[in-house]
């Protein structure tokens, strides 16, 4: 197991989780630059799964690696429904949805600049 790596940038952090949510087949991933809009993390990443059971195995999946390449634990809620799994690495929060609950919060619309679209909107 690797030691935890404090100096890990939020930029390299983000490319691992987005290399973990396409090996995983997440689908309709968006990215969004929170730095200088919210104390909360640096990005914020959305993407859907197609069943409770992959939005579960997504989300498990993407805490694992992010432990084993910079031993760093996620704070995660969720999982055990499967509809909306929200992990929180620290720089960067993760909301893995079944469609139909990503159609029904549209957090996108809530954190996109006015007159951007998000995928499929």
């Amino acid at each position: 197991m690797t030691q935890p790596h404090d100096d890990v940038t939020s930029e390299v952090l983000l490319e691992h989780i987005l290399a973990s949510l396409n090996d995983d087949k997440a689908e309709d991933i968006v990215t969004i630059d929170l730095r200088g809009k919210s104390a909360m993390g640096d990005y914020m990443v959305i993407c859907s799964g197609r069943s409770t059971r992959q939005v579960s195995a997504i989300a498990e999946k993407l805490a694992d690696r992010i432990k084993a390449d910079f031993g760093r634990h996620s704070k995660m809620e969720g999982k055990d429904q499967g509809d909306w799994v929200l992990i929180d690495t620290g720089d960067i929060i993760v909301h893995v949805f079944r469609p139909e609950v990503r159609e029904f919060y549209q957090l996108e619309k809530m954190w996109l600049p006015s007159g951007a679209t998000a995928p499929n909107s």
